[in-house]
């Protein structure tokens, strides 16, 4: 017989059993901690409130408390600032009594100003009365009303303060002048003295030379093609006329025209003259003046002593070589300007750089193209500008026919030295015609003048001497009537160096004897 203890069956029941028993005993347990748990937590929250509520009782006390201390010191306050304002009161009442007492004071004086004030005026018509009373006596006495009488003293105080304006003029103008020349021919001769240019005048010529007659008809070609040729491939015109073994070449452009007359005595000496060689002859000879236009300009920068110029402003230079003025050749103008000036400047204790500079650029402006707008001076000193030349330099281009104000004294010193190398003898030349139209010219400006007896153009039209009539004209007038025709001279006519006005006023006192 088995056990029943042994039986699977039965170990299984009792362990089922067994588990169920733990489970639930466990669950109670659980439970049972779990209420506990609740209960520790309830009386904690119970006593965290009951901790809260006392503090915020405390906590009210105190507000009650603070409540009342600021309720009790805004009182004081306000008890402070109504006694403050009562005393503000106080005395702007008091403050307002002394204005009142004031203003009734004032309301007097005002009163007695006012009746003084009456008193005066009467007083002051009295007083006009009696003045036009007298001015009227003096009237019928002097024969002469106030205008009158105000008209004659004028003229006098005129006359007198004419007089002596006329007295110091020439006494500053004197000593001026004796001081001033004598300082100023030292210079000037000094100047010319150690620059003795050796160049006579040079005119750039336009004719060549032809071997024979027979080398016109080469020239002009079969149905004049070959004149044609060169002159659109020259941009010239070539004149060929009654002129024995010569032809002309013409164009307003010299740097042209000399590449023109070079290229033109090849075709001469070489012999082949066609449309083909023409062009090919024209093209070196242009080559060849750009290279001589630049060794101009840069023998000219040496020979003046001025370095580090720009590539374009020493090619402008060198243009001036075919360029001329009265039959003064521009290129050794400009370097003789140079020379005279850095010598002036020496004595003068002026910046010798500068004046040497402005000196051989001042005429810049003449190798520009002719549809360049503005006067030489000008596009030259705009020019010189563009390419970083000295603001100095720039101001000595510009002013030296004072076309702007010049703003140093080494300007002044270039226009002396440009003056001096334009007028020096055998400088400059124009033709008889020019000459006389000149003269001309500056005796009709003079006799233009109101008081002018009469004037003469004198020293090859560098001097104008004007006698005036001296019952018109006084020495105020006579000075006046100098700058007025200086200035038109400048303004209507084209000259070199500079032109001297003397106005001459002589009086003469004749009497007989019988």
């Amino acid at each position: 017989m088995n056990n029943p203890i042994n039986n699977p069956i039965i170990i299984i029941v009792i362990s089922f059993i067994a588990l169920a028993l733990g489970g639930g005993i466990g669950y109670i347990i659980k439970q049972t901690l779990v209420e506990n748990k609740r209960k520790a937590q309830n009386l904690k929250a119970d006593h965290i409130i009951t901790e809260a509520q006392e503090k915020a009782r405390e906590i009210q006390l105190e507000a009650k408390d603070a409540a009342l201390q600021i309720t009790q010191k805004a009182e004081e306050d306000i008890n402070r600032r109504r006694a403050e304002l009562s005393r503000e009161d106080d005395r702007l009442q008091k403050r307002r009594e002394e204005l009142d007492r004031r203003l009734e004071k004032y309301e007097e004086r005002e009163s007695r100003l006012n009746k003084r004030q009456s008193s005066i005026d009467k007083r002051a018509n009295e007083i006009d009365q009696k003045y036009d009373e007298i001015l009227e006596e003096l009237q019928r006495v002097a024969q002469m009303t106030t205008d009158e009488a105000r008209e004659v003293l004028l003229a006098e105080t005129e006359k007198e303060a004419r007089a002596d304006m006329a007295r110091i003029i020439r006494q500053i103008e004197s000593e001026a002048r004796e001081k001033g020349n004598m300082r100023a021919r030292e210079l000037i001769a000094d100047a010319i003295q150690r620059v003795a240019s050796e160049r006579v005048a040079e005119v750039t010529t336009s004719v060549v030379n032809l071997p024979n007659e027979e080398m016109k008809g080469r020239i002009v070609g079969r149905n004049g093609r070959n004149i044609r040729a060169f002159e659109q491939v020259s941009g010239v015109d070539v004149i060929v006329d009654d002129t024995p073994e010569a032809v002309t070449v013409s164009c307003f452009d010299s740097v042209r025209r000399e590449v023109a007359r070079r290229a033109l005595q090849r075709l001469v000496i070489d012999g082949r003259i066609h449309p083909a060689n023409i062009e090919k002859i024209l093209n070196d000879e242009s080559e060849q003046m750009m290279e001589d236009i630049e060794e101009a300009g840069e023998q000219a920068s040496y020979d003046a002593g001025v370095a580090g110029l720009h590539r374009e402003i020493l090619k402008k230079l060198g243009r001036l070589q075919f360029r001329t003025s009265y039959g003064q050749n521009q290129l050794a103008h400009a370097v003789e300007t140079a020379k005279i000036a850095s010598v002036i400047a020496a004595e003068l204790g002026a910046n010798i750089e500068i004046a040497k500079a402005g000196a051989l650029l001042h005429d810049l402006g003449k190798a520009m193209d002719h549809n360049t707008e503005g006067t030489h001076a000008q596009i030259g000193a705009e020019f010189a500008a563009r390419h970083g030349v000295n603001d100095k330099v720039v101001n000595i281009i510009g002013s030296h026919h004072h076309e702007v104000e010049q703003e140093s004294v080494e300007a002044v010193i270039v226009e002396a030295a440009d003056a001096i190398s334009g007028a020096r003898p055998g400088a400059r030349r124009e033709d008889l015609e020019q000459y006389i139209k000149r003269l001309r010219s500056l005796e009709n400006i003079a006799n233009s003048y109101e008081g002018v007896d009469r004037s003469y153009a004198i020293q090859a039209g560098r001097e104008v001497r004007i006698i005036v009539k001296p019952n018109e004209i006084d020495d105020v007038e006579a000075n006046r009537m100098a700058k007025n025709i200086a200035q038109q001279i400048e303004e209507t006519m084209q000259y070199p160096g500079q032109i001297r006005i003397t106005v001459i006023r002589e009086s003469r006192a004749t009497e007989y004897a019988k």
